[in-house]
This record gives structure tokens, C-alpha cells and sequence, in this order.
């Protein structure tokens, strides 16, 4: 039975290029693709690949993000991350979030084939230039866990959620800003109160507060009196 994979990038010709490069291995079977990382999540759901062949640079939320929802959501499927990025940044950050494997998009496409054996199998594999990367990181000590992370450590959008959720925004009102999905906008609250170490909304602002993740100045109180301190919708 052949492997199932599942394409994430934002430009289809490289997605066609990467099936024209399977047809010629049948132990792989492509059976879903996506464009951004709220499609690859939804794709991912619906297809339940043994593999996800994921881009980082991905509109909505981008690749290292989209890995840690799958990581939370399908945690059965194994992510090798494809991408032009090669910063030890990029690569720490897609270590974290779960990815079993780190080619570069120049890479020669018998490299991407063995990588895809290697991480679907349940190995791990980072082209020579990530290697030294990730080497560097762990070096310096980009991997040890921080009980606090401070803003550099939240992403992005997490930091978006966290300043809307602060404001005293419901899950509706923050995905309808952000233009994400209700489910994906509690997502990145259990994940924020996980990396916080909140048990509820309430929690979340005062820790990020003391934190000085957000400022004070217009922030709203949570779960006050008719309010529920749980991430409602």
C-alpha cells in the first residue's frame, strides 16, 4: 500500500512539479493539496496522510504553524518541511513545532525522495545546510525550554490572538479579524496558555501582563461578572 501524501505550498507549479516527481515513485500516493495553512489543516482532516510535504512561507498562518496545529490535531502524520529558508531561526522554529524533516527547495529531487522515505518511515532527515543550522541552535541553546517565553518565543498571529483575546475579543471576533477559522482561533489559545502556563482566559492575560507580552493600556478584564474566563466563541 502505497504512502499518503498531502502538498502544502502556495504555488501550484511547484506542487505539479513535485507530483510529476512521484509519478515516477509509486510508493508514494498524493492524495491532497493546499495553498495555505488553515487548507493544509482542513486537507490533512479530510485525507489523513502518513505525510505532509510543507512550505514555511504559507498565507493565513504559515508552515511552522500549521505543524504545530497538526502535531495537536494529526498527530499521527509526519512533516518534512520544504522550503527556500534556511536561517537557524527557521529551523529551530520548524523543530519545535514538530517537523521530522528539513530539505531546501534547491535540493535535487532524488534528496526529496529519500527524505520523504526517511521522515514517513519514522526517521528524521535535514538536508547538509540544515544540519549545520540546527547544530548551531542547539549550540547556542535555542532548544532549552523557557517556563516564560517572552514575545520573540510566540509567533506571530499568536501574538495577534493575544493582543485581540486581551482586548477582551470573543473567538468569533477574533477569526473574523484575523480571517481564520473559529476552531483554529481556540487553537492558538490552548496554545498560548500552554506555553503561558494559564489554565483559563483570565489567567492568560495576568501571566502575559506580568510577562510584558502585552501592555495594560486598554486591555479589557476577563472574566468578569457574565463573562466567561474559559475561551468561549
Amino acid at each position: 500500500m502505497a504512502f499518503r501524501v498531502v502538498l502544502v505550498d502556495d504555488h501550484q507549479v511547484l506542487r505539479d512539479a513535485i507530483k510529476e516527481i512521484l509519478v515516477r515513485h509509486p510508493e508514494f500516493e498524493v492524495v491532497g493539496e493546499a495553498g495555505s495553512g488553515p487548507d493544509a489543516i482542513d486537507a490533512c482532516r479530510r485525507n489523513e496522510p502518513d505525510l505532509v510535504v510543507m512550505d514555511i512561507g504559507l498565507p493565513g498562518i504559515n508552515g511552522i504553524e500549521a505543524t504545530g496545529e497538526l502535531a495537536r490535531h494529526c498527530p499521527r502524520v509526519r512533516v518534512l518541511m520544504l522550503s527556500m529558508f534556511d536561517d537557524e531561526d527557521s529551523v529551530m522554529a520548524a523543530v519545535r513545532s514538530g517537523a521530522r524533516g528539513f530539505v531546501l527547495k534547491k535540493a535535487c529531487a532524488t534528496e526529496l525522495v529519500d527524505a520523504m522515505r526517511t521522515v514517513v518511515r519514522g526517521g528524521t532527515y535535514f538536508s547538509a545546510q540544515v544540519s549545520d543550522r540546527l547544530l548551531s541552535g542547539v549550540q547556542s541553546g535555542k532548544t532549552r525550554p523557557q517556563a516564560h517565553p517572552g514575545r520573540d518565543s510566540l509567533s506571530p498571529r499568536e501574538q495577534q490572538v493575544l493582543r485581540l483575546t486581551a482586548d477582551g475579543k470573543s473567538n468569533k471576533e477574533v477569526a473574523t479579524l484575523l480571517h481564520l477559522e473559529v476552531h483554529t482561533v481556540r487553537s492558538y489559545r490552548k496554545s498560548l496558555m500552554a506555553k503561558l502556563g494559564a489554565s483559563n482566559v483570565a489567567q492568560l492575560i495576568q501571566v502575559a501582563v506580568a510577562a510584558g507580552l502585552i501592555d495594560t493600556a486598554g486591555t479589557k478584564p476577563a472574566g468578569g461578572p457574565g463573562e466567561p474566563s474559559q475561551p468561549g466563541d
